[in-house]
């Protein structure tokens, strides 16, 4: 009996090593991914939603970051040729998760960080950042302050200022709107920035503002509300995931007028949650499917060849801007480790706002204030509600 348990015990053990050896899953958020091949790493930090109000827009950036890392999984930096990780935080869409999502990139020995979908995620984990002197690109954070007053944050979006003066030139040049209903979420810095700078340039005497709480899933007396306050354009840049219960109560209530958003709106949740019904929406966003066709074809292809993937994609191959617009900050984080010759987070950052790229979004650069992008257009699309698809209208300027 002795030696048999002596045997059993033997065998437990073994099998105990063979388990610590084991690859970490996708869902692991702990332990780093030693790579695929013999090459030396380099990991690219993915700070993302991939859960809470912005987890599909986040999945759909991601989508864009992984399509390039399968495209490009290597990168030669000072003459030696390195494998690139991609690490994954989910930051929840939550300001108070968002910190320790980005300490989790940071205790992973990321050298460069991508990220957020969602301003006030990215204002929320910004110190977290520039403590451990991580330099990020900011992918689709449009609002200023991620970037202001500090030397850590890049981002290669236009900005809410821009995007804000864009839609409201759009509402009065093609509604001819003198009226404008906005709602916003009350804490949220992306929304309630981008209807402030809206109402800056439409005129705030001539638009009635709410916000509504966390937690709403009930909007017919916001729909109520525009329509009795005589509004000639609702607008309203919320998370897809309100925006889907907001056209509902559009729909329903029979709301005459067109509803605008910002890029946020750009994706197939919203024109699956609009299909069929009598809604006007027009969004402005960052790319139009068509603009690089070669990429175009390239990640629908892989989109369809990775049921995970299309999943992410919600379930179809429609190209989102934001994934586009992760695959230009993936090839941009390329392109700054082999400007800085190291791997090195500081090397990085001190080489990283004169680093330029030509995207499939457009040329990338940074201006010298804060290192945002210079960009001077944003593309304006209308949701077919009959094809399901958006439908390209115009490349849209402040002036």
């Amino acid at each position: 009996m002795r030696k048999f348990l002596t045997i059993l015990f033997a065998c437990m053990l073994v099998l105990t090593l063979f388990a610590g050896c084991g690859g970490n899953s996708g869902n692991d958020q702990g332990a780093a991914d030693d790579g695929d091949t013999d090459l030396p790493i380099v990991r690219i930090g993915v700070f993302e939603p991939q859960s809470g109000d912005n987890g599909a827009g986040g999945k759909q950036e991601i989508l864009g970051m992984q399509y390039a890392n399968v495209v490009t999984p290597t990168v030669d930096i000072a003459g030696t040729t390195y494998e690139v990780v991609l690490e994954y935080a989910d930051n929840q869409s939550a300001n108070d998760k968002a910190p320790s999502a980005a300490q989790t990139l940071i205790s992973k020995g990321c050298s460069i960080v991508l990220g957020s979908y969602g301003s006030g995620v990215s204002i929320a984990a910004s110190d977290t950042f520039k403590d451990a002197g991580m330099p990020v690109v900011g992918v689709t954070c449009t609002n200023p302050a991620v970037t202001a007053g500090n030397s850590h944050y890049f981002r290669i979006c236009f900005l809410d200022p821009f995007q804000g003066t864009v839609l409201a030139n759009f509402a009065k040049d093609q509604f001819k709107a003198s009226k404008a209903y906005c709602l916003a979420k009350l804490g949220d810095d992306y929304s309630g920035g981008l209807c402030n700078f809206f109402m800056d340039a439409f005129g705030e005497a001539n638009c009635r503002y709410e916000m509504f709480p966390e937690g709403t899933n009930d909007y017919s007396t916001y729909v109520a509300n525009a329509k009795a306050y005589g509004a000639d354009v609702f607008f309203s840049p919320v998370s897809t995931e309100a925006a889907a219960l907001i056209i509902d109560q559009v729909a329903s209530q029979g709301l005459d007028m067109p509803i605008l958003a910002g890029d946020t709106w750009d994706s197939n949740v919203i024109l699956n949650a609009a299909k069929g019904k009598n809604v006007e929406i027009f969004v402005t966003t960052f790319y139009q499917e068509g603009g690089a066709p070669s990429f175009d074809a390239g990640i629908k292809n892989w989109i369809n060849s990775d049921a995970t993937a299309k999943a992410n994609n919600g379930g179809d191959d429609m190209i989102a801007a934001v994934s586009a617009m992760g695959y230009d900050a993936y090839y941009l984080a390329l392109e700054a480790l082999k400007v800085a010759g190291s791997t090195k987070p500081g090397d990085v950052l001190a080489i990283l706002g004169g680093v330029t790229y030509d995207g499939v979004s457009g040329a990338i650069a940074f201006d010298t204030v804060n290192g945002d992008a210079v960009r001077s257009v944003a593309f304006v699309k209308r949701c077919d509600t009959s094809s399901g698809e958006w439908v390209f209208i115009k490349q849209q300027g402040v002036n």
